[in-house]
Formats: structure tokens, sequence, C-alpha cells
């Protein structure tokens, strides 16, 4: 058997550009990587890190998500369109109030989270149904099964994700397609420190004075601070994904920081939704110091992983 073909998304920055020169770079050499990102004049950092295997085991092509035209062309480029692995990993973010945020801008959101999975899955999937073969790999989130303040719309876009492959797994299983949801927690990327920079400008003038307050004195420290503490680095998230893609029975759901395992368990052992809202109510609200006496026991316990990994 040859080299699988793999097509990610999303590849001039962050986990995107990370996965794939791992793929590129297996030591084994079971790929033949499809680097794409929708704004080719940002190809130099993927080209630094590619190294050697540029143009050899890794090559870059132009794909916009938002765009089924680009898509298809991207696709038709391939030889007999073959894409063995899909990731999908563009993807946009978005915090703040919700008064704040223009409906445009939502929209523009989904267009790129959701919307540019579903382009995506439905130029590819006929073909891995036909050849009864494939692995769909979707880089989603924690927030794609857990709500966060502030993140209203990113959390939706996630759990729009979450539904949609939920929903297809079962069908894709059928003509034995593989389907991955990856749920990293916090990553410390130019993706994140991007969100985080425009939400440190944002204008507030449409919420009222509490929430703006809330926003700027609780929510945007406490962020930085559990970013800090258990955030992950993209290499890390892609060596983890890198593990999925190479497995033979790859899970539906992996979370890969197991950090935040306990965040997102709670949802299911209550049923009745109260235990999840809240936790986090009481932690954000009411008990300042306990949140910053657990952080700095997660950020011992991220240090010691660390190590034991190295």
């Amino acid at each position: 058997m040859g080299a699988r073909k793999v097509l990610v998304t999303g590849c001039s920055s962050g986990i995107g550009l990370a996965l794939a020169v791992r793929l590129a770079k297996d030591e084994l050499r079971r790929f033949k990587v499809v680097a794409t990102m929708r704004d080719l004049d940002k190809r130099e950092a993927l080209e630094r890190a590619a190294g050697a295997t540029l143009n050899r085991s890794l090559e870059i092509r132009q794909l916009d998500a938002t765009c089924e035209d680009s898509i298809r062309e991207c696709v038709n480029s391939l030889s007999d369109r073959r894409v063995d692995v899909l990731v999908n990993n563009a993807g946009v973010g978005m915090i703040g109030p919700l008064e704040c945020q223009s409906v445009s801008a939502m929209q523009e959101l989904f267009n790129t989270n959701f919307f540019g999975l579903v382009r995506l899955v439905k130029e590819l999937l006929p073909d891995m149904k036909r050849r009864q073969s494939g692995h769909i790999v979707v880089m989603s989130s924690v927030l794609g099964i857990q709500g966060l303040l502030f993140n209203d719309l990113y959390a939706a876009s996630k759990f729009a994700v979450e539904g949609f492959c939920e929903s297809l797994a079962v069908q894709a299983m059928k003509f034995n397609v593989k389907m991955t949801l990856v749920e990293p927690g916090p990553v410390v990327t130019e993706f994140e420190n991007k969100v985080y920079e425009e939400a440190e400008k944002m204008d507030l003038s449409e919420a009222d004075e509490e929430t703006a307050q809330i926003f700027r004195q609780i929510y945007l420290p406490y962020s930085r601070k559990i970013f800090h503490s258990i955030g992950q680095t993209p290499e890390e998230v892609a060596e983890q994904t890198f593990k999925l893609i190479v497995s033979k029975n790859p899970p539906f759901r992996h979370q890969t920081n197991r950090l935040y395992m306990p965040l997102t368990a709670m949802k299911h052992a209550d049923p009745t939704g109260r235990l999840p809202i809240d936790a986090f109510y009481k932690m954000i609200f009411q008990h300042d110091r306990v949140f910053n006496a657990s952080l700095s026991i997660m950020r011992i316990l991220h240090r010691r992983m660390g190590q034991g990994a190295a």
C-alpha cells in the first residue's frame, strides 16, 4: 500500500501547521500531505517548518473553506481526487458579550467553523464512500461539549460541528469511513493570541456597565491564567492527532488535555444540567481563592505531565 494522501486545512500557523509538518516528517513515510491555507502569502512559516519535506512529502495548496469553488478546485487538482484523510482544522474565534457582536460577524464565524467543515465533507465523502475507506478528522474543542462564559457564539459553532459529526458518523461507518473529533482545551497559538488581543480592544459600549466589567475584570484575567496554567502547545495537540490518524481503530472523540476533563465530565454527571452551570458560576463569581488555588494545582500537574512525557 502506498502513502496515504492527507489534506489538512488551516496550515498557515498553529495546530494545522504543526500537524502537517508532523505527518510529512513521519519516520515510516506513510503520508503525502496536502497542506492548505486560504492566503498563500502566509506560507513562509510552513515552508520553514517543513524543511526538506517541502515538495516531497508535503505540498502547499490554496483552499478557502468558505468557498465551494476553491475546495473543488483544490480537490480536482489531486490525482484521482484521492484524499484518504481529511483534517478539518481551519477556524476562527470569537469572544465577548453578545450585545457587542454583529450578526454578520456571527454568520462569518459559522461560515468558517461549521459550514467550512460541511462543504469539505460534502465534497470528499462521496469519493470515500465509493472507495469504502477514509478518515475524517475534525478539530473541534472542549467548547463543543461544554459552554463557557462569553464564548456563546464560538461554543455554538463547535456544538454544531459535534452534532453534525455525531449524526454523520453512523452513515460513514456503514461505508468503512472513520470520523474522529479532536477536542483540545486551551492551546497557546497565534489564533488564540489574536482573539485575546482583539478582545482587549473591543468596543463594549453596547453592553451594560456590569457586563462590561465582568468581561474585562473577571473573564479576561481568568482566561489568561487558565491558558498559562494548563494551555497546550500546538505540537502537543498535533502529536496526539498524529497518533489518532495512524491508529487502526481511532475513537470518535478524543480530548487532548487530561487536566480539562473534570470540567467536561460534570455535564454528563448531571442530566439536569445544573451541576456544570452552578459550578462555573461559583468558580467565577463566588470562590476566587478556590479558583486560583485550583489553577496552582493544575499548573503543577501540567508541569509534571510534561516532564513525564519528555
